[in-house]
C-alpha cells in the first residue's frame, strides 16, 4: 500500500475516533442537563403515569440491591477495619486508627464502590434495556419523540440511579461506622464520647461538604452516562448494541476524575 494512502487511512481513522468521542461526551452533557432540569421541574411528576414509573423506578433501583449490598458491605468494611486497626495497634499508632478509618473507608471508598455496584446491577443493563427497545421501535417505525424518550424512559431511570448510590452510600457509610466502633470499643457505651469526637473532627464543614458533592456527582455521572449512551444513534442513524466494556470505561473514567478532584479539595 502507498505510504500516503496509509498515512491518510491512518488520520481518518484517529479523527473518526476523536468525533466519536466529542460526540459521545456532548452527548452526555446535553442528556445531563436535560435530565437534570426534567428532575427539578413539578411538571415532570403531575401525570399519575409519570409518578408511577418515577416510584417503580426507585423500587427497582434499591429494593432488589438493599439487603444482600449492605451484607456484603458490612463484611468488606470489617476485613478493612480489621486489618487497619490491627495495624496501628501493632506499630503503636492506635490513636490514628479511627480517623485513617473514616477518611479511607467512609469518605473515599465506600462511595466509590457503591457507585459502580449500582452501575454494574442497575444502571447500565437499564440502558442496554433502552437501547434494545429503540433498535425494536426503530424496525418497526415508531420511534417516540426526543422529549417523550426523556420523560417516559430516560427520567425515571435516571433519578433511580441516582437514589440508589445516594441510599446505599449513606446506609453503608453508617453500617461502617457502627462496626469501626464495635470493633475498637466492643458493646461498651464508654467509648461513645471520644468516638463522636474523633469521628467530628474528620467531618469538617468542609469535609462533609466534599463528601456530599462527590456523592451526588457520583449518582449523577451513574445516571446519566450509561443512560447518554444508550439514547444516542450510531453514525448510520441506527441503535446496534455496544460493548459494555467501552460504557464502563467511559463511566468510570468520569467517576474517576470526580474521586480525583475531591481527593484534591480534602488534601490540597
Amino acid at each position: 500500500m502507498n505510504p500516503v494512502n496509509a498515512a491518510h487511512e491512518t488520520l481518518g481513522r484517529w479523527g473518526r475516533g476523536l468525533r466519536a468521542s466529542w460526540n459521545a461526551w456532548w452527548n452526555a452533557l446535553f442528556v445531563g442537563a436535560q435530565i437534570l432540569v426534567l428532575a427539578l421541574s413539578p411538571a415532570s411528576y403531575r401525570a399519575p403515569t409519570h409518578r408511577q414509573a418515577v416510584l417503580g423506578s426507585l423500587y427497582r433501583a434499591t429494593a432488589p440491591l438493599l439487603t444482600w449490598f449492605l451484607v456484603l458491605s458490612a463484611l468488606v468494611s470489617l476485613v478493612l477495619i480489621r486489618i487497619v486497626v490491627a495495624t496501628a495497634y501493632s506499630y503503636g499508632l492506635s490513636q490514628y486508627a479511627l480517623e485513617v478509618l473514616v477518611r479511607t473507608l467512609v469518605l473515599e471508598l465506600i462511595p466509590l464502590y457503591v457507585a459502580m455496584f449500582v452501575a454494574v446491577r442497575y444502571a447500565m443493563p437499564g440502558a442496554q434495556e433502552v437501547r434494545k427497545q429503540l433498535a425494536l421501535q426503530q424496525r418497526e417505525g415508531s420511534l417516540p419523540e426526543r422529549q417523550s424518550l426523556l420523560a417516559n424512559q430516560l427520567l425515571p431511570r435516571a433519578l433511580g440511579s441516582m437514589f440508589s448510590v445516594m441510599l446505599l452510600a449513606g446506609l453503608s457509610s453508617v453500617v461502617a461506622l457502627v462496626l469501626t466502633y464495635l470493633t475498637v470499643y466492643g458493646f461498651s457505651p464508654w467509648g461513645l464520647p471520644g468516638y463522636t469526637r474523633a469521628v467530628g473532627g474528620v467531618f469538617s464543614p468542609a469535609v462533609t461538604l466534599i463528601f456530599g458533592l462527590k456523592t451526588v456527582f457520583f449518582s449523577l455521572a451513574v445516571a446519566v452516562v450509561p443512560l447518554a449512551g444508550a439514547a444516542q444513534a450510531d453514525f448510520d442513524g441506527r441503535y446496534s448494541r455496544r460493548s459494555d466494556m467501552s460504557e464502563f470505561a467511559r463511566l468510570f473514567s468520569v467517576v474517576l476524575l470526580i474521586e480525583v478532584v475531591s481527593l484534591v479539595g480534602n488534601y490540597y
